[in-house]
């Protein structure tokens, strides 16, 4: 239970000061210390939701103590109270960092009212560090999932191209096999940009249908379409000042191409619906598996739009083309897992390490994650090679 301490030399005020407190704080236990420097040693003790201190006392004046405690708990609240005070005693305390004053003889209804707001602010205030702390460790997460693992030949060659194109906004066009890891690039590329306080949208191109991917990728307005019961905002909106990754964009359609096409040559959209024209500044990342230019041969890709989005192309490898990053990427996997699922990490041995670098990895880096977890869960600790032969199957 929070608690809210009273500092109080005359024991009549401290007393009366702890039954206001006790009837209208359901939820607080309430301390009461006789002097200054008995508050400090229960304030470096524990936390406080709330200090209410005397100023004139012995061993130690509210003052002294209101500045020696926020210099160990900035975040601690104080409400001053004194029957010796003027005009420059108040301005000193909450220059000092009090939260309010309250001068003797005490109105009952000022302090309630002083004490509420104190105590909202305290929870406002506690609510803003856990949310500080959730977006810390959300972040580190997410910095964690988008880590590109591996000390290969290729990969050193694909980070050192991000590192000399990510200060640019140059768009990129990212190719390569299904799960070999383009979105760990693009999330690079805009994490070591300009852009990166900015947002980073992402658009999985082939998950939408032909006919919602106008208004998926540029809003539309409420009574546009069936189903259009309300504005929407779209992708490149969202992702204003930031980056929008394409994915899979070579599943787009033709007509959707000739949209995003106008919209990288003007730096402007138009909501579905709508004849207003937006602004948009966006950098954008795009990834396909396919070969564009046998797509654009086909006549399913236009050739002015492939121009337009490869001023930089990466080509990120398969994992076949790079096992001897399989160790580190095994070692990376099962950290992940073990702190997702909130275990201790286990361990592959050397033997099991080498059988799954025999394997060929179709599925590339997402296969291998997924394995890697099958023989966490089904394995012994250590994952041995005999598990691997059983477990896998190739």
């Amino acid at each position: 239970m929070q608690k809210i301490l009273i500092i109080e030399d005359e024991k009549a005020i401290s007393g009366v000061l702890s039954s206001i407190l006790e009837e209208e704080c359901k939820g607080y236990d309430i301390v009461v210390a006789e002097d200054g420097l008995e508050g400090f040693k229960l304030i470096e003790k524990e936390d406080f939701a709330l200090i209410i201190s005397d100023i004139k006392m012995p061993k130690m004046a509210g003052n002294e103590l209101l500045i020696k405690t926020l210099e160990i708990k900035p975040d601690a609240i104080f409400v001053m109270i004194s029957g010796h005070a003027d005009i420059d005693t108040a301005v000193k305390c909450l220059k000092d960092g009090a939260y309010d004053f309250i001068s003797k003889p005490i109105d009952i209804n000022r302090l309630i009212t002083s004490t509420r707001n104190a105590l909202d602010r305290k929870t406002l205030q506690y609510q803003k560090n856990i949310l500080l702390t959730e977006n810390k460790q959300l972040k580190k997460r997410i910095t964690k999932k988008y880590k590109m693992i591996g000390d290969s030949e290729p990969l050193k060659q694909i980070q050192n191209m991000i590192e000399k194109v990510a200060p640019s906004d140059a768009r990129v066009l990212i190719t390569g096999p299904n799960g070999a890891g383009k979105e760990l690039v693009a999330h690079a590329i805009h994490d070591l940009s300009e852009r990166s306080k900015g947002p980073m949208i992402e658009v999985n191109c082939a998950a939408i249908p032909s006919e919602l991917i106008e208004s998926e990728l540029f809003g539309h307005v409420k009574g546009s379409f069936t189903g259009a019961i309300k504005d929407k905002q779209g992708k490149f909106e969202l992702a204003h000042s930031g980056t929008i990754f394409m994915d899979e964009i070579g599943d787009m359609s033709l007509v959707a191409q000739a949209k995003v096409l106008r919209a990288l040559q003007e730096g402007k959209i138009s909501p579905v619906g709508s004849d207003k024209e937006i602004k948009v500044n966006v950098r954008v990342i795009a990834a396909t598996n396919k070969n564009l230019l046998e797509e654009i041969e086909k006549g399913r890709f236009r050739e002015d739009l492939y121009h337009r989005l490869s001023v930089i192309e990466i080509r990120v490898p398969k994992l076949d083309d790079r096992k001897s990053d399989i160790p580190l990427l095994v070692e990376h996997f099962a950290q992940l897992i073990a702190d997702e699922q909130g275990n201790a990490k286990k361990v592959f041995s050397e033997e099991a390490i080498k059988a799954l670098q025999n394997f060929s990895w179709t599925g590339n880096v997402r296969e291998l994650r997924n394995v890697v977890e099958r023989l966490i869960i089904l394995g012994q600790n250590p994952v041995i090679a005999d598990d691997v032969s059983k477990f896998v199957q190739k």
